[in-house]
């Protein structure tokens, strides 16, 4: 039934193909009708580009009868997008344009839908977060996603901490992170969505279910997209700092530019981030060891040992808009962070004197160019080569208590007997396992290709190819070892897919159809060397290889099914095969290594409807709403405990990933956005779902005692809401001032298998304000933002408590156009 379903809609496709078609030409022009040349006009929906010559004349043959939106811009004008229609074997619709911005069109209704919008309703189940306004305020990446429809992000504690991303209930391998379409963790741990401020940012896609050819991968759970800004239209710069609690700074600094009669551009970023993340703790995880050797919980304290500072640059140089290229970028990135390391997977106790540095060498290419030797031809070309480093140093000896004092042992006993106080040292020699010093240095190849071609207007088709390879050296530095005597790992993956796009039937069907063959294969060399007497040794190494592959498919569908109403529904069979870091470990973030991993596989099926906008006057309602259902096979997820009966029980300072049986997933998402004029705008959504582990029997073939328990350690039930109001000169005249309000709730859930009083992580409910005031001159902007107003009890992963209040202060400043 699926391959028939499949069939019918290419079937259908293809023959509202072969419906009425019509010619669109006309002339974009001044309003004094000097033609405009090099001006490039898109129609969006086809894929179709035309680029007008020195009269300014456009044309597009053969296009099926319907209602288009067409894109116009050029580095001279603002970029306008229009609603044509097209009834008729041949229309001329001349397009005039004021150089300030105007539009006025003959017979053609301005629409001003955006990119959001029309990613929105293209077929996939996507929400884009759009970060104009939040770049202005002192919010993170991280924290404009948790705020996201049916998005979780799952942090160990402040600023720099280990980052999780749920969405729905899946997370992990299941989950792609991409910077500019590039997986986010080939750029290292130092340039990740804790540090790349809003301010770098064009917009963050997120994705959930099937993703579009340019993202293809192993994921099923879905996806976040982080595109940067690469608009060099004009020429601008701008710089931001900001200060707050816990003694955290934040700068970050732009510039671009562009040579008009050339095309050569140059874009480049910068950050710095400062934080001794030194916040109190108080919930029911902060726990401390007496004298007498006894754990009790909610032990007040301030963190240590917690210091985060990153740096970190990107730098683009090339051309855009030219004959043989739509965007030919050459990048470096460079990246550097130093993190103390406070305590393991849980809070049990802290660690002193276990800290990780980073840095990361990256090189880029980007190429794009559309109509490549014939028409309707693109290719698309993301390459980057990375080399990155990660030391780990963990000696110290001694344990302590959250007091910043090690843990004694005195008892009455020893005090009445007049015996001295022992001071507690590690079984195993350091904060956390044996003493060490290490360092691992990866080299990283990942390239992404895109080949597409418009058969005809409104069916593409396009090949992709995703090649991602990794070379891993371990090194213990304090028994150093010749090069012959180093562990070797290396990983690789292989990704071709195929798409199938199309449009029909006036435009209102959008199809999609993915296919998809992956193939991974790792390979590590132990030397196992033998020793002799007299310092000499051989070698009698060891290699261990592994190989999966494996075919996926989905599909996407969206219906225009009224003006403005529209149906999408998608589902995907795939599978995900587990990470170099899930399969080899991870030092800094407490992953211990499990080579018997096996690929996840996963059937998931989506079901939504977006409105686009309800109008009434200055109202406007917008409404979107999703039910999914997600059947997990061999899930990957990080260990946990059966179940929690004493507070020992909570001491995990590193797990390792497991598969599980099956899991089943089904919930419901929505999302209602109300703006008043330019004046209001109000956000609500929540996010519900029940993961539960569906094995029924072990492989011994008795009962699982977990057989429909909630999946640990996972958040199923979230509500956000997000107010903004604006008032426009409210001390200065031509000055903007908003203010801001958005609370978050997270329902309670446990963190082991079996609920217990020890592992329950209570409901949580946070508060923010904000406000920004923007100067009459436009280009400085001042804002305050107050986080966890009421200093609510805040937890995430295994109960790690979050930063209570604190108060932020930004400055940002725009240098104008030169």
């Amino acid at each position: 039934m699926k391959y028939l379903s499949l069939s019918i809609i290419i079937f259908l496709n293809i023959l509202q193909s072969f419906a009425q078609t019509g010619n669109l030409k006309g002339i974009i022009q001044d309003k004094n009708s000097n033609p405009i040349s090099h001006a490039t006009v898109t129609i969006k929906s086809l894929n179709l580009n035309n680029v007008t010559a020195a009269n300014g004349i456009y044309e597009f043959k053969n296009l099926p009868y319907g209602e288009y939106e067409v894109s116009v811009s050029s580095v001279e004008i603002e970029s306008k997008i229009l609603k044509i229609n097209l009834n008729q074997k041949n229309k001329h619709t001349n397009i005039v344009i004021d150089l300030k911005g105007d539009v006025s069109i003959d017979e053609v209704l301005v629409n001003r839908n955006t990119n959001k919008v029309e990613m929105e309703t293209s077929g996939f189940a996507v929400t884009v977060i759009e970060t104009k306004e939040a770049s202005l305020r002192n919010l993170t990446t991280n924290e404009l996603l948790d705020r996201s429809v049916g998005v979780r992000v799952r942090q160990n504690g402040g600023v720099g901490s280990q980052v999780e991303y749920n969405l729905n209930g899946l997370s992990g391998s299941a989950i792609g992170i991409f910077l500019d379409g590039i997986e986010v963790s080939t750029y290292g741990s130092s340039f990740n969505l804790n540090n790349i401020p809003p301010a770098m940012i064009e917009r963050i896609e997120v994705y959930k279910g099937v993703l579009p050819s340019h993202l293809t991968g192993d994921y099923v759970g879905g996806a976040i997209n982080v595109v940067m800004k690469k608009d060099v239209s004009q020429n601008n710069a701008n710089v931001a700092v900001s200060y707050g609690s816990f003694n955290t700074i934040n700068a970050d600094a732009s510039v671009s530019a562009r040579e008009k009669k050339s095309g050569l551009s140059f874009r480049g970023s910068g950050f710095y981030t400062y934080t001794d993340n030194d916040y109190e703790m108080w919930g029911k995880f902060s726990k401390f060891t007496d004298r007498n050797g006894i754990l009790t919980r909610d032990f007040k304290a301030r963190r240590f040992n917690n210091t985060y500072k990153a740096i970190g640059g990107r730098f683009e140089a090339g051309f855009t808009d030219v004959k043989w290229a739509d965007q030919f970028f050459v990048g470096y990135n460079l990246s550097n962070t130093y993190s103390e390391i406070p305590h393991g997977t849980t809070t049990s106790y802290p660690f002193v004197g276990r800290f990780a540095e980073y840095d990361a060498h990256v090189f880029s290419l980007n190429y794009i160019k559309r109509n490549l030797f014939v028409e309707g031809l693109s290719l698309n070309i993301n390459a980057v080569q990375s080399s990155r480093r990660t030391y780990i140093q963990d000696t110290v000896t001694t344990l302590y208590n959250w007091d910043g004092n090690p843990v004694v042992l005195h008892t009455d006993y020893m005090i009445e007997n007049g015996l001295d106080p022992i001071v507690i040292k590690s079984p195993f020699g350091a904060q956390q396992g044996l003493p060490t010093i290490s360092q691992t240095d990866r080299k990283i190849l990942n390239t992404r290709s895109n080949l597409s071609y418009t058969l005809f207007p409104g069916h593409r088709i396009s090949v992709n190819h995703k090649l991602e390879s990794t070379d891993r050296d371990d090194v213990n530095l304090l028994k150093p070892v010749n090069k012959d005597l180093k562990v070797v790992t290396h990983v690789m993956k292989n990704i071709l897919s195929a798409n199938y796009e199309a449009q029909t039937f006036k435009n209102k069907l959008r199809t999609n159809v993915l296919l998809k063959y992956t193939a991974n294969s790792t390979k590590q060399t132990d030397p196992r060397a033998t020793f002799n007497s007299d310092g000499s040794y051989q070698l009698n190494p060891e290699t261990k290889k592994t190989f999966n592959d494996n075919f996926g498919y989905g599909a996407t569908i969206s219906y225009n099914i009224l003006p403005k109403l529209f149906i999408i529904t998608s589902m995907e069979n795939g599978y995900i095969m587990p990470t170099e870091e899930q399969m080899y470990g991870n030092l800094e973030t407490n992953v211990l290594p499990n080579l018997n991993l096996q690929p996840e596989q996963n059937i998931n099926y989506n079901l939504g409807f977006r409105y686009a906008s309800l109008e009434k006057g200055r109202h406007k309602v917008s409404f979107y709403g999703s039910a999914f259902w997600r059947n997990g096979i061999n899930k990957i997820t990080r260990q946990t405990v059966d179940s929690i009966v004493t507070d020992t029980d909570l001491d995990i300072p590193a797990a390792a990933f497991v598969n599980l049986g099956k899991t089943q997933s089904r919930g419901v998402e929505a999302e209602i956005v109300y703006v008043f004029g330019d004046r209001l705008n109000a956000i609500v959504n929540f996010s519900k779902f029940n993961a539960l582990y569906k094995r029924e029997f072990d492989e011994n073939g008795n009962p699982d005692d977990r057989h429909n328990l909630q999946i640990p350690n996972e958040p199923f039930f979230t509500i956000n809401a997000n107010v903004q109001y604006r008032f426009d000169n409210l001390i200065q005249k031509k000055s903007v001032t908003n203010f801001y309000y958005s609370t978050g709730y997270v329902g309670a859930y446990d963190i082991a298998w079996h609920p217990s009083e020890q592992g329950y992580t209570p409901a949580q409910f946070s508060h923010d304000l904000g406000a920004s005031y923007r100067f009459p001159s436009g280009k400085l902007i001042a804002s305050v933002d107050a986080k966890n107003i009421f200093n609510e009890t805040l937890y995430d992963n295994f109960g790690v408590q979050k930063p209570g209040r604190g108060i932020y202060f930004k400055l940002n400043y725009t240098i104008g156009k030169f």
